[in-house]
């Protein structure tokens, strides 16, 4: 560029400046100029599509466009990973994923790598699940919990989501860490394993505090401890499992958003920037602070090394406990 070009350029308004002239090519387009899409891998109503929702309206506030939810359901929540990770790479298809993105990798063949397959954006929320057990479970904490379970090997029933939801592996995880023996009876999603906790026909379930502090509340069911290394603000009440006697256990639930392969810097940059910021607004931590999911925030980097940390973990309890997916 001469002299003479590069003085002009500086002279621009700011507005101005920033764009390509004539025959430089055409101007690159702002980002974003259209609407964006959350996709959801997971049914409607739960607590994934509750926190893709919360993504949608954070962005929306904060980049000025529409922000739609698509849920995409279906084996475990791949079929719609698999769709989003083949979008475009231009930051208007992102994908909500949990935690049982790590899990999938040793459940399932997957035609996407979960780790070079995409560009982590940020983790959205972190929180823990509560182990609950009906009131005919003589126990009333951890500890007494796992004597009756090594006292009565296998005859303890546990509840999960699904054979090889999140919900199962870190059931088994502190079962293994725990070296006792339990029997696992899998459902169709959470609900239908809160309900039959509820009439007890299951002893156990380890849930998220959504779906079962209710009834904790209303004294149907006793909460033993949670999976997080320290108690929740929510509910110091209860224990951790980590204090209950098992240190080396820790379980967040966490939620996060991805985008495919390949996201220019800048838009990544943008994206992070606008639901970093968003998500330590007063008004939604005073939304989520009574259900015990705290907004998380952070870093691509930062999300990605949890990504990676997570999916060897949970490897080895599946490989351990012979698990098969549905």
């Amino acid at each position: 560029m001469s002299i003479n070009r590069r003085r002009f350029c500086a002279a621009l308004p700011a507005p101005l400046a920033g764009l390509a002239l004539p025959h430089q090519g055409l101007a690159q387009e702002a980002f974003p100029s259209k609407s964006l899409k959350i996709v959801c891998p997971f049914a409607p109503g739960g607590g994934s599509d509750f926190i893709a929702r919360v993504a949608s309206n954070v962005l929306n506030d904060r980049l000025g466009q529409p922000v739609v939810v698509e849920n995409r359901p279906g084996a475990g929540g791949t079929l719609g990973t698999e769709y989003a990770l083949r979008s475009a790479a231009d930051g208007y298809t992102l994908l909500l994923v949990a935690g049982s993105y790590t899990v999938n990798p040793s459940l399932y063949k997957l035609r996407f790598d979960p780790v070079a397959d995409m560009t982590p954006v940020i983790q959205l929320s972190k929180g823990a699940y509560v182990v609950c057990v009906s009131p005919r479970v003589p126990a009333r904490n951890l500890q007494e919990l796992l004597t009756h379970a090594r006292e009565n090997p296998g005859k303890l029933t546990f509840a999960s989501a699904g054979n090889g939801s999140h919900l199962h592996i870190v059931t088994e995880y502190l079962f293994g860490m725990a070296k006792v023996k339990a029997t696992h009876v899998p459902y169709r999603g959470t609900g239908p394993a809160v309900t039959d906790l509820l009439s007890g026909n299951v002893d156990m379930l380890v849930a998220g505090t959504e779906a079962l502090m209710q009834h904790v509340k209303s004294g149907k069911l006793h909460a033993l401890a949670v999976t997080t290394a320290q108690r929740l603000p929510a509910y110091p009440e209860i224990p951790s499992v980590a204090e209950s006697g098992l240190p080396d256990y820790d379980v967040v639930a966490w939620h996060g958003l991805l985008a495919p392969k390949g996201l220019p810097p800048a838009v990544l940059s943008r994206i992070n920037a606008a639901l970093d910021t968003g998500l330590k607004a007063p008004a939604l931590l005073a939304q989520l602070e009574p259900t015990g999911v705290s907004p998380a925030g952070g870093t691509p980097a930062q999300f990605g090394a949890l990504i990676q940390s997570e999916i060897p973990r949970y490897a080895k309890v599946v490989k351990d406990n012979e698990i098969r997916a549905q």
